[in-house]
């Protein structure tokens, strides 16, 4: 068997800065719409107050699921102080697009990216819009997440240094109108240190840093022997797994070469944490108990929210926060946009 293993694109390359730490679009188009639907979000810049909303964000974390990052947002709330005014609730602010969660709990937003590639570019493109439309300055991108580890015990906190793609590019390929596009998958080294330098010798589980590969699919893509098709052995399998580890390859999940490109391309600082539930060198379906599971699940987020705290605190806000209602600009647009979301299912 052949293998072809590309290295990584320089990591030396700089990331777009922007001096006033702005985030800005690479799309003249926008500039020249009425107005911008976010529809997968349920949100517009014509029918919401964007900046009143989300101007004060600095941290975007998202996750899979719907229930982890609403679970996640009820934790960082928690961590970071801050207080909903008496008789009110976290509430979905996405709810009426029916595809991603979003919570907002101060300075964090918590959303969903659903699972693969296209369904975290689908929410980055409209992040990165609502950003701007927002005029957040420096926000800080995380990608809570589980992964299968190559090497590595079940229960491991990854913090990603390189993505890598299957055929193990350090890049994400996409199709625009006909030609094949790479952008680099970058993420920013500086925050993947200060992660690193967050684990505690006392949290009770390894944390470590490495390459990850993503995949398009959970089954053929990852060598994996039980999905409905498989036309590869036992042997072939493990001699791809042992070949990934010796490049150095720490796990697999099916979002960081999208997650790092897009973010680096909008020169958005941005980090991936995932956790390992199983040693896929040992086994391919994942067989730890709900509860064991339950509880791997949030070691990514412990260490997120002691970056977020950390970060909250040099700047002197990590303190109780009065959250700020919903601000609705027009109501006839904000319905429209809501029957906007509603229709693109």
């Amino acid at each position: 068997m052949a293998w072809n293993f590309r290295s990584s694109v320089s990591t030396e390359e700089e990331r777009d800065e922007y001096n006033d730490g702005s985030v800005k679009l690479r799309n003249p188009n926008i500039e020249l719409m009425d107005q911008d639907i976010l529809y997968h979000l349920a949100l517009g810049s014509g029918s919401h107050d964007l900046q009143e909303m989300f101007g004060d964000v600095k941290f975007v974390c998202m996750g899979g699921t719907p229930k982890r990052m609403e679970t996640f947002a009820h934790f960082i709330m928690d961590e970071i102080g801050y207080k909903l005014p008496a008789g009110t609730q976290l509430q979905d602010i996405s709810a009426f697009s029916y595809r991603y969660s979003m919570y907002k709990v101060g300075p964090v937003l918590s959303i969903s990216h659903g699972m693969g590639v296209p369904s975290v570019g689908i929410l980055l493109h409209e992040l990165i819009k609502l950003m701007y439309h927002a005029k957040v300055k420096d926000p800080i991108f995380l990608r809570i997440g589980t992964c299968g580890g190559i090497g590595v015990e079940g229960g491991t906190v990854v913090i990603t240094e390189d993505a890598y793609d299957g055929l193990l590019r350090n890049s994400y390929e996409l199709a625009i109108l006909g030609k094949i596009v790479h952008r680099p998958a970058i993420l920013d080294k500086r925050l993947v240190r200060e992660l690193k330098s967050l684990a505690s010798n006392d949290d009770p589980y390894d944390t470590i840093t490495g390459k990850t590969m993503c995949t398009y699919d959970f089954y053929e893509g990852q060598g994996r022997l039980d999905g409905a098709f498989c036309e590869f052995s036992e042997t072939d399998k493990m001699e791809y797994l042992e070949k990934l580890r010796d490049f150095g390859v720490v796990n697999i999940e099916m979002e960081c070469t999208i997650f790092a490109a897009l973010t680096h391309y909008a020169g958005i600082k941005a980090a991936i944490v995932c956790v390992t539930l199983l040693d896929r060198l040992k086994g391919d379906q994942v067989m730890a108990p709900k509860e064991v599971m339950n509880e791997w699940q949030q070691r990514p987020q412990i260490l997120v929210s002691r970056l977020i705290k950390k970060h909250l605190a040099q700047m002197g806000r990590l303190k109780s926060l009065a959250s700020t209602p919903s601000s609705i600009k027009s109501p006839r647009r904000f319905k429209l946009v809501q029957q906007e979301s509603e229709a693109h299912e």
